[in-house]
């Protein structure tokens, strides 16, 4: 293959070349379903989402694995605070889990285990590890033992011999006394009074947050994976604690390819709750936010750089996304006019075909470009400069259409025409990109407050200002479509009612 990919763990551009001949196995590090799914989350499964559809449409079967931890201290402390179980807040959270996703168009995993679904998994690798001396009991609580792995530290880099002084402190003196080292990692955890737990050869507890992924990379993929994903947040300790516990178990590689993208900061700061700048999916959709808007943002950067999130790139991004989506729309809406039939709307996912034959020279070489950025470390930048090249002449004559004028074309104009608009239909939809008509989570369901009104009322002023009519009708109607009634002021003032 031609796609280069860079490796977390070598620090360097590598060819990929997969274990097995024409198929690929991933895992992507899921999230802890106790809250939404934030900006963060956005830009990670969105990426991925972008490396899983291109090596799909370069031909190869990709067998795509993503987990859930549904069982973690922040999930019990969520159950506590709202007095209800902790299914109920599993359950709840991964149903928006999908809503989000779905929204943004991020194809679903193929698998999606659970931690509680993999306890047999997790005990019986627990067990190998104690067996073979990596991993020790203390009173009820299994820890790994990090000094018997001695390549520790190869993923982040990181020397533990010099960085133990700094974690000296941040221990209690509990965890020091049943700890052989300052930096090995609970692999189960001693259940505590009133909280839930699950059977083990060790007692009653629960399993440490690392060793759920270690063993449902085995369960679903086997021993060695392909590529393994995650967020840059997760190299230390995440997974690093992963590649130590499997590869103590099995003596092999975990994964060939480990790839982590950057982080998002808001206006030149790190996002974080306690900055008061915390941004969740669902709010920036039902704010009026398209979820391709969103999807054209973060791809504008390459994955593995910091995002920056602010109003202005927002804006910009959402100014980028009505021309491809004007492009994208012309076959859908302006057929007749253009005497494109229904025969002509076929598109080619297959990296295979003769693109010169197929969309003429000059096409084909666009095609070939937007691969050549593709396969250099998934320069999605690079990429979208080549989609809103092909979308010039196909914006031109959606907007000359919108307003009112004639078109005709001859022949050989209305056949490159069509191959313009069929490769972009095609390139678009490798980086996940498809028209959108509403906003799937513009208002969702009974959750909209008196805020979200307000602000949705707002960006409809704004849309009128900017004589962006069909914008501030699309709000009018969704609202409308939710029993929010505007009334229209004289004065300029837009009241509304629950109906």
């Amino acid at each position: 293959m031609s796609l280069k990919l860079t490796n977390t763990i070598t620090r360097k551009l590598e060819d990929f070349i997969p274990i097995v001949e024409g198929q690929v196995n991933i895992y992507c590090c899921g999230v802890t379903v106790y809250d939404l799914c934030h900006l963060g989350h956005a830009r990670s499964y969105i990426v991925w989402d972008v490396l899983r559809r291109y090596l799909i449409w370069k031909g190869l079967k990709v067998t795509f694995v993503q987990n859930f931890t549904d069982i973690d201290d922040k999930i019990i402390n969520r159950a506590l605070q709202e007095n209800t179980s902790i299914n109920e807040i599993t359950e709840r959270n991964i149903n928006k889990f999908h809503e989000d996703m779905d929204a943004l168009g991020i194809l679903r995993p193929d698998r999606m285990p659970r931690a509680t679904r993999c306890l047999e998994g997790i005990c019986d690798l627990i067990s190998q590890l104690i067996a073979n001396g990596s991993a020790y009991c203390v009173n009820g609580d299994v820890y790994f033992s990090i000094e018997k792995f001695s390549e520790y530290g190869k993923l982040s880099g990181r020397d533990i011999t010099s960085q133990e002084k700094n974690i000296a402190g941040r221990i209690t003196q509990e965890e020091e006394y049943r700890k052989n080292h300052p930096f090995d990692f609970a692999l189960w955890k001693k259940a505590k009074p009133n909280e839930p737990s699950f059977p083990s050869p060790w007692g009653k507890g629960r399993p440490g947050w690392h060793i759920e992924c270690s063993a449902m990379v085995k369960e679903e993929l086997g021993i060695t994976i392909d590529i393994h994903l995650g967020g840059a947040d997760l190299i230390f300790p995440h997974h690093e604690n992963e590649i130590a516990q499997s590869e103590a178990a099995s003596g092999k590689d975990l994964a060939k390819y480990w790839l982590h993208n950057g982080m998002v900061n808001v206006a030149g700061q790190k996002m974080s709750k306690s900055l008061g700048n915390f941004t969740t999916i669902r709010a920036l959709l039902q704010q009026g936010v398209s979820p391709m808007t969103l999807r054209l943002f973060v791809l504008q950067a390459h994955y593995r750089k910091p995002l920056d999130f602010t109003k202005d790139s927002l804006d910009a991004a959402a100014k980028g996304w009505m021309g491809l989506n004007s492009a994208l729309e012309l076959g859908k809406i302006y057929s007749k006019q253009l005497g494109w039939n229904s025969t002509t709307f076929s598109t080619t996912n297959e990296s295979s075909l003769d693109s010169e034959n197929t969309f003429g020279p000059q096409l084909g070489l666009l095609r070939e470009r937007f691969i050549n950025y593709m396969d250099d470390d998934l320069n999605t930048s690079g990429a979208l400069g080549v989609l809103f090249e092909i979308a010039r002449p196909l914006k031109s004559i959606s907007n000359r259409i919108e307003h009112g004028e004639s078109i005709v074309l001859e022949k050989e104009e209305s056949k490159i025409l069509l191959n313009q608009w069929k490769l972009i239909v095609e390139l678009s939809k490798t980086l996940g990109l498809e028209t959108e008509q509403s906003n799937p989570l513009l208002i969702s369901k009974s959750e909209i407050e008196d805020s979200n009104i307000r602000e949705l009322i707002d960006l409809r002023m704004k849309a009128k200002g900017e004589k962006d009519f069909a914008k501030a009708d699309q709000i009018r109607d969704e609202l409308k479509s939710k029993g929010i009634e505007l009334i229209d002021k004289p004065n300029g003032i837009t009241e509304w009612i629950r109906k």
